[in-house]
């Protein structure tokens, strides 16, 4: 009986001591880090790696250090200009400090998020109804800086924002459509005049051309021709410098009875005529002294 109840007493050791150290044991992340509190009272961050605690003594509270994305539903926020809108948008966040998320604020994401909603409505009531469907990237700069301005006491860095969907009231997106359609017409007819305007400089310019090299080849045939022309003109030239350089050296070869010969064929041509008439031309004696000599003159 004895040895039973020394059993069972071992036995509860063994479950206290594997309580104990389940409890005191805790294992953290790298991404997570545990704030220690003792007897209610915080001693401090612990983690990453094998964390020792005191149980019923201490308690932890985890933090993940990872960047986080939390989603903030469609919200009806009235723009400057008294449009209403309906945005939604997500936010981006991240922990600097564990001890300030736990110790400054109750419920981090249920405080961020009605901050959220507050400062979008804030933002959105100072814009126009036009900047806000243009100027979303100068809307998500402000919804971020203010949020980081609030969280930054927490120990909470705002990374970014995001609008992800704006919807305007219908008689706006009615106005938007006919904008669109008014637009496209626009671009349109701007498009056909440009291609009109382009196609007539494209046929003019051909023309130009056309015509340029038109006035190029004729200015190149004249100038051709011209030049043909010239160098006949030269050959021709050659041609009777060489005729009468030939009939100069043939007529120094012929004697005196060869010419008159050659002047009586000329008279007789001219005697065959039908009005015909008889020339005795004042040199005929001395003519006729190539053939008879000197004694007939005599």
């Amino acid at each position: 009986m004895e040895g039973y109840i020394l059993l069972c007493l071992i036995g509860g050791l063994l479950l206290v001591g594997f309580v104990f150290l389940a409890n005191a044991i805790r294992i953290v992340p790298e991404y997570q880090r545990l704030v220690v509190f003792r007897l209610g009272r915080c001693i401090g961050t612990k983690g990453p790696g094998i964390i020792l605690l005191i149980p019923v003594i201490d308690r932890a509270v985890k933090v993940d250090l990872r960047e986080q994305v939390r989603e903030i539903p469609h919200q009806t926020s009235i723009t400057k200009d008294n449009a209403p809108i309906s945005i939604d948008f997500l936010w981006y966040y991240k922990v600097l400090d564990p001890a300030e998320s736990v110790l400054q604020v109750g419920n981090f994401e249920v405080a961020a998020q009605g901050m959220a909603t507050t400062t979008l409505r804030a933002v959105i009531g100072g814009i126009p109804l036009d900047d806000v469907l243009s100027e979303r990237e100068h809307i998500n700069t402000m919804l971020r800086t203010r949020l980081d301005e609030v969280t930054e006491r927490w120990g909470v860095k705002v990374t970014n924002v995001e609008i992800r969907e704006i919807i305007p009231p219908r008689e706006v997106q009615e106005a938007m459509n006919r904008q669109m359609s008014a637009e496209r017409v626009r671009r349109a007819v701007v498009t056909e005049s440009t291609g009109t305007r382009e196609a007539a400089i494209n046929v003019a310019e051909g023309e130009k051309q056309a015509a340029i090299l038109k006035a190029e080849g004729q200015k190149q045939a004249a100038i051709l021709q011209a030049e043909g022309e010239k160098q006949a003109q030269v050959l021709r030239a050659e041609g009777y410098s060489v005729a009468l350089e030939k009939i100069f050296g043939a007529a120094k070869l012929v004697d005196q009875k060869t010419m008159t010969l050659q002047y009586f064929e000329t008279l007789k041509a001219l005697g065959m005529s039908p009005s015909t008439k008889y020339i005795f031309p004042m040199e005929f004696t001395s003519l006729l002294d190539n053939f008879l000599g000197k004694d007939v003159k005599k």
